[in-house]
């Protein structure tokens, strides 16, 4: 399962919407940045077949964060915003994204995605997965426009994609799940994100030391940006996340409060209840779900899953050190804190 993200709409996921203090010349080079890229993607999505065409605008009409693209666009900042090829790298990730998504929910067998009908639900299996691959080539087409260096770094960041997939798939395998979760969450999540941040600095012209740090502040904010969506699928209101909270409880996806309550010995009454819901698998049972969300949310675990989104997201701020000072790496510092402060 490619991990579901708490959906925002487009129009929502803007560097001031997230109450983040925001150099005014920053926030409407993104913006206008982001503009341009969602125009692109309209047309990097067409096709010739009307079928594929409908099926591919599917998810990209149902909006989304943009998250990868914000990135593309912030890290653009340390060179120059505007050269032409930041637009054309946004959309590479963006579609290589996308892409996993519709193979997501066939995996998944999901009914829903962006609160309407899944590309599966609607055209079945092997459409949704046939678009998901589509979607994929036109990434790879996009970045061939880019550079070989753009096609070594879309082909190798697909690999580690596909490698996570395939290490939650199998599972543990024997090594620790806390270990093995965190691993699938870097490869699966985090990989896309630091070539995102890579990505803008490199079409930008910035230095190359520039770009290095980008790269792994965005690998690690990655890290970060997924573990708060699962945080956030346990603690929030479904207003805020955009599904209903305890989905993964529900379908028994084991994120990391989950895997730190049930490797915890606490001896309390709550503490051993919640183990005792938690080691039966999926909680179908409503009852069942509501108490075992009661606790979790309460729970020893949830404090200590926060603080772990806190630490990676220090550690992605720390990764920023080489940036020079200006308005674009304090809205990679806001981000840092938006990240850790959502799930408090």
């Amino acid at each position: 399962m490619w991990h579901r993200e708490s959906v925002v709409s487009t129009g929502d996921m803007t560097l001031s919407s997230l109450g983040l203090d925001i150099d005014p010349a920053v926030d409407e080079s993104v913006s206008a940045t982001l503009t341009a890229v969602e125009e692109a993607l309209r047309a990097n999505v067409a096709s010739a077949d009307p079928l594929v065409a409908e099926a591919a605008r599917h998810l990209a009409d149902a909006g989304g964060k943009r998250f990868r693209p914000m990135l593309v666009a912030l890290g653009a900042q340390f060179g120059d915003p505007s050269a032409p090829e930041i637009i054309a790298a946004a959309n590479v990730v963006e579609l290589t994204h996308l892409a996993t998504l519709y193979h997501d929910d066939v995996m998944d067998e999901a009914p829903v995605r962006r609160g309407a009908p899944s590309a599966n639900a609607r055209w079945g299996n092997s459409v949704a997965i046939l678009v998901g691959d589509y979607l994929f080539a036109q990434a790879a087409d996009l970045a061939a426009s880019l550079g070989p260096e753009a096609v070594h770094l879309q082909a190798r960041t697909f690999a580690r994609l596909v490698h996570g997939q395939i290490a939650e798939t199998v599972g543990p395998r024997g090594s620790d799940p806390i270990e093995h979760y965190l691993h699938v969450i870097t490869e699966k999540t985090a990989s896309l994100i630091a070539t995102s941040a890579r990505f803008g600095g490199l079409f930008s012209g910035a230095p190359a030391e520039h770009v290095e740090a980008l790269a792994g502040y965005g690998e690690t904010i990655g890290i970060a940006f997924q573990l708060s969506d699962d945080l956030l699928d346990i603690a929030s209101e479904s207003v805020q996340s955009g599904k209903t909270p305890g989905t993964d409880l529900r379908e028994g996806v084991p994120t990391l409060p989950v895997l730190y309550a049930l490797a915890g010995d606490d001896t309390d009454a709550s503490a051993v209840r919640l183990r005792e819901l938690l080691a039966s698998g999926p909680i179908t049972d409503d009852d069942l779900h509501a108490e075992a969300l009661t606790l979790l949310r309460e729970s020893a675990a949830m404090k200590k899953a926060r603080e772990t989104v806190r630490t990676y997201a220090e550690e992605a701020r720390a990764q920023l050190a080489p940036l020079p000072d200006s308005g674009a790496k304090r809205a990679l510092e806001g981000l840092c804190d938006h990240i850790a402060d959502r799930t408090s």
